[in-house]
């Protein structure tokens, strides 16, 4: 339906229409003001004869009256015309009869001087039969609207069935809507981006100045876009949130709303697309994860593992391979909304900036990420690492996953050499990611400075290892357990310096004399010298085995 028919693309129709049509055209009508206005939707129509009939409409209404209510003084009908011009009702209607055999003049000019489309009818009509006939003339275009948008969804489903994907269900969309049409994830990363055939502007330009490059994130919208979320569900959120969002930009034509029905229809096949997508991403991802365990377990062995690389993609050659581990904090969110196929795509995003191979893969039973990167040199391990570090730690921010009070990923790197190396280095870099619970906040952690942090989590169940801890440091528990400031704190600084006092101090924001009280004191509660190396070894590894315990 187009405007050749009077159809409006909100699905009402036009004053225009509404003359034309039997009911109103019997009564012969008169456009006497607003005739450059014609074109204004008709929402519904209502006939009143009460003065205050305006408080009663909520716009685009076509008014019926016969002029009862109108009043006799000039100031009564141009208020009576300026509370229906700022109520926004489409036309007025009076049919011309005993109370006024012609419009006044005041009304005329007040119509005119409000753009108030003003018709009058010289001949008797029944109000009931105009109603009739114009509802039923805007349920037929909310009917022809849904027709449209239903067509639109049904090209965007053959497109998927015919092995279309995502950016052909958005060409679909903006050819339709005649404006470029886009994906974005809820957090408004753009995903996808297709332009209208009569649009010559590049979409992902059009994007980018309006919905992106905001160091704040927030994404500026156009009046009058289309923005309708993909259901699904994101990590970490429940079902109801959204996956997507699409997004229509008016930028050559008007969004009308058969576009809005049109996007919400074609969302719904996006939200399967995208979770079919998710699901073979997750199944790779996680075939990747099984050959790294095999690999770590010794299920594949050294000698086979290069050809069953190539299969995975991974062509590292004859480099040094470097293990590297990734523990997420409890499920971090990763157990719903396809929440590991989100975070290794994230992940893989970032680690292509390294412009090294790699293999990556997940262990959600574990909780783990393992990966393999090629080495130009096993003297390059530290600068990879904390590349490598870096952009685990951006691809956990970047999929949503790292939440304030949650924990930080912890990322182990083992030992960097050939397949063989690399297999151990795989199997010692999990067990000790599982172990890990040092504090200081490091970027990575060295899988060969953990060892010990391994013995005493497997020790973490056996009688003997709290026994110790409680020998060690109990009466500086009991001590902070009923008195400020606590100790623990200060005794771990201490040891963490190594035995420095000034710097020590320095981490504590402490003057020196209230340092030396503080060890003083804890001296004395655990009777023993902080100064000798044996003390300083016990207390060490007790605190290191007190984390594994609490």
């Amino acid at each position: 339906m187009d405007s050749r028919d009077g159809a409006d693309t909100s699905g009402g129709i036009t004053v225009q229409r509404a003359l034309e049509l039997p009911g109103l055209r019997s009564g012969l009508p008169e456009v006497v003001a607003g005739a450059d206005r014609l074109h204004r939707t008709v929402r519904w129509v209502h006939a009143g004869e009460v003065p205050y009939i305006a408080s009663l409409l909520k716009g685009g209404e076509l008014l019926l009256t016969t002029g009862v209510a109108l009043g006799t003084r000039p100031a009564e009908q141009r208020a009576f015309v300026r509370d229906l011009s700022l109520r926004g009702i489409a036309a007025l209607v009076v049919e011309l009869g005993p109370r006024f055999p012609r419009l006044p003049t005041p009304l005329v000019e007040a119509a005119r001087a409000a753009g108030l489309p003003l018709v009058q009818l010289h001949r008797e009509v029944p109000f009931v039969t105009v109603t009739e006939e114009v509802h039923t003339e805007i349920v037929n275009g909310h009917y022809a609207l849904l027709q449209r948008a239903d067509e639109v969804a049904h090209r965007c489903t053959r497109a998927l069935l015919g092995g279309g994907g995502i950016p052909q269900v958005l060409a679909i969309l903006a050819e339709f809507s005649g404006n470029p049409a886009f994906l974005e994830t809820p957090d408004g990363h753009l995903l996808y981006a297709a332009g209208a055939d009569t649009d010559r502007t590049q979409p992902r330009e059009v994007w980018d100045r309006l919905r992106g490059g905001r160091a704040d994130r927030e994404r500026a919208t156009p009046a009058g876009a289309v923005v309708v979320d993909v259901p699904g569900g994101g990590p970490g959120s429940g079902p109801g949130a959204p996956r997507a969002r699409l997004v229509l930009l008016p930028v050559t034509a008007p969004s009308a709303p058969v576009h809005r029905i049109a996007a919400e229809r074609a969302a719904d096949s996006l939200a399967v697309v995208l979770m079919q997508a998710r699901q073979e991403e997750e199944l790779a991802a996680r075939g990747r994860g099984d050959f790294l365990t095999d690999l770590a377990e010794g299920r594949v062995t050294p000698e086979d593992a290069p050809a069953q690389a190539r299969v995975l993609g991974f062509r590292p050659g004859n480099a040094p391979l470097l293990p590297v581990v990734m523990r997420m904090p409890g499920d971090g969110g990763l157990t719903t909304g396809g929440g590991w196929a989100v975070l290794a795509r994230a992940v893989a995003e970032e680690l292509a900036a390294l412009g090294t191979p790699v293999l990556l893969g997940v262990r959600p039973v574990e909780g783990r990420m393992p990966l393999l990167l090629a080495l130009r040199s096993t003297a390059d391990r530290t600068a990879v690492a904390d590349r490598a570090a870096a952009a685990l730690r951006t691809g956990v921010e970047r999929a949503g996953l790292h939440r304030p009070g949650a924990g930080a990923p912890i990322v182990v790197v083992g030992d960097s050499g050939g397949w063989a190396v690399a297999s151990a280095g795989l199997r010692h870099a999990a067990q000790t990611a599982t172990a890990a619970r040092d504090p200081d906040g490091r970027p990575w952690y060295d899988a060969r400075r953990l060892d010990i942090d391994l013995l005493l989590w497997r020790l973490r169940d056996h009688p003997d290892l709290a026994a110790f801890v409680d020998r060690a440091v109990g009466p500086l528990r009991g001590h902070d357990a009923r008195a400020k400031p606590p100790l623990l704190p200060t005794l771990e600084t201490y040891l963490a310096h190594a035995g420095r006092k000034a710097e020590t101090a320095r981490a504590l924001h402490l003057n020196r004399q209230t340092l030396y009280n503080r060890l003083a004191r804890i001296g004395e509660l655990l009777g023993v010298d902080l100064d000798d190396p044996q003390t300083v070894l016990t207390l060490s590894l007790a605190l290191r085995a007190r984390r594994h315990l609490d």
